[in-house]
Formats: C-alpha cells, structure tokens, sequence
C-alpha cells in the first residue's frame, strides 16, 4: 500500500503568541514558518508525490504552497478531517491560561476521556483523522500503485494521532510523541501493518539542546513552537 508524508505546518502566529489556535481564522505563518515553508520543497525533492493534500486552515495550505508552485499540475486537494481540533471554547485563548484548567490534566494524562467545551473529543479528532488517511490511502493505491507516495499537511495533534494509531498505540499514550513545526512523518502502510519509518525530522537538532526552562513533563497542547 501507499506511502504517507505527514508535515506538520511551519511555525505560526499562534505558536509565537502560546495561543491555542484551534480553527481560529487568519493564523498564519510567521517570518520562521514562511521560510520553513520556502525551504520544503528542496527537503522533499527526491519524493515523487502522486497527491498532496491539506487541512483547509491557512497556515497549512501556506506551508505548501512553495511545493506546489514548484510542481505545477500535481493533484491538490483538502480535507477538513485532518483540520485542527475543534478546541472549542478554548480556541484562540493562551495556553498558560488554559493550563490551570481541570480539563488540561486529563488532556495530558487521559485524553482519551477529554472533550473540549462546546468543540470535539480528543477520539473523535483521531478518529476522523484516521478515517482520511484509510480513505486517501486506498484511493493512491487503487490510482497509482501501492509503491505510491502521497503527502498530508496537518496539525500537531491530528499527526501525533495518526502516529499512535500507526503504532497501535492507545490515544492515552499520544501525548508522549512530539512533532515540530515543518516536520516531516513518514507512514508506510502495508496489508498487514503501518510502518513508521520517519517521525518529526526536520533536520534541525536545535531544539535538542537543554535550555533553561525547557522540557518539562507536560506535552504541548496544539504542538508548540518548536526550536527558539
């Protein structure tokens, strides 16, 4: 079967302000995330791509847009099944504030249990996410052979999602898998089982590097902003 790239959006408005952006309207890349966009073509290049599609969020098709500008006639297509969460009240509202919520503690210890007032539950946004990918994946197959390759740009959660169900792990263990602004995931699905073959890789290992205040025990909620 079909090969799956994944790339999380580059680094947005939202990320730089710690704002939850959910489908907010008008996020958009910042100077970072545009010249992350800029540099994704010559990351990908060797991969031929029988389809890309998008979330219908701004700062997704953004991310694309300089891979498509430079493959004039490759099939694009978006998808609001693997949009953002639908975080509900929460969108839009800083994420410090929102970490002194009840809810955040079951978002980070068993989100399998959280749903966000008046916006979705977190299995109902893998779920939905998950759903696309089987849908896209039967489809490059059945059009383009199973040595086909198709790409995905999303969110930090809808592709940690994606990943854990690859693994076959349960949503309550997600939040221990990370993915940086403009990272690229890799699935190879086959008859039998998903293999992740890449996760998160952006080339970049600043943000490896201990800092003062980083780190921590609590993932970040919508993805976070990656290296400084």
């Amino acid at each position: 079967m079909a090969t799956l790239i994944l790339v999380r959006h580059g680094r947005s408005t939202a990320n730089t302000s710690g704002l939850l952006a959910g489908w907010t309207p008008g996020v958009a890349l910042d100077d970072r995330g545009a010249a992350q966009a800029v540099a994704l073509p010559g990351r990908l290049a060797e991969v031929p791509f029988a389809l890309a599609v998008s979330s219908p969020l701004q700062r997704c098709r953004e991310t694309l847009q300089p891979l498509l500008d430079e493959r004039p006639g490759l099939p694009f297509h978006t998808d609001e099944r693997i949009g953002e969460c639908h975080y509900g009240d929460w969108s839009g509202r800083k994420l410090a504030e929102l970490n002194d919520e009840p809810l955040m503690e079951v978002v980070q210890q068993h989100p399998s249990a959280a749903a966000f007032p008046g916006g979705e539950s977190m299995p109902a946004m893998q779920a939905r996410a998950v759903a696309a990918v089987r849908e896209w994946n039967a489809r490059v197959d059945a059009e383009h052979g199973e040595d086909a390759v198709f790409l995905m740009c999303s969110h930090g959660d809808i592709i940690k999602s994606i990943v854990a169900d690859a693994l076959g792990l349960h949503l309550d263990l997600f939040q221990r898998i990370h993915v940086d602004p403009c990272s690229v995931t890799a699935i190879r699905y086959t008859r039998l089982r998903p293999f992740l073959v890449r996760l998160g890789d952006t080339g970049d290992f600043g943000s490896l590097v201990p800092r003062q205040g980083g780190g921590g025990s609590t993932a970040q909620v919508g993805g976070g902003a990656g290296a400084p």
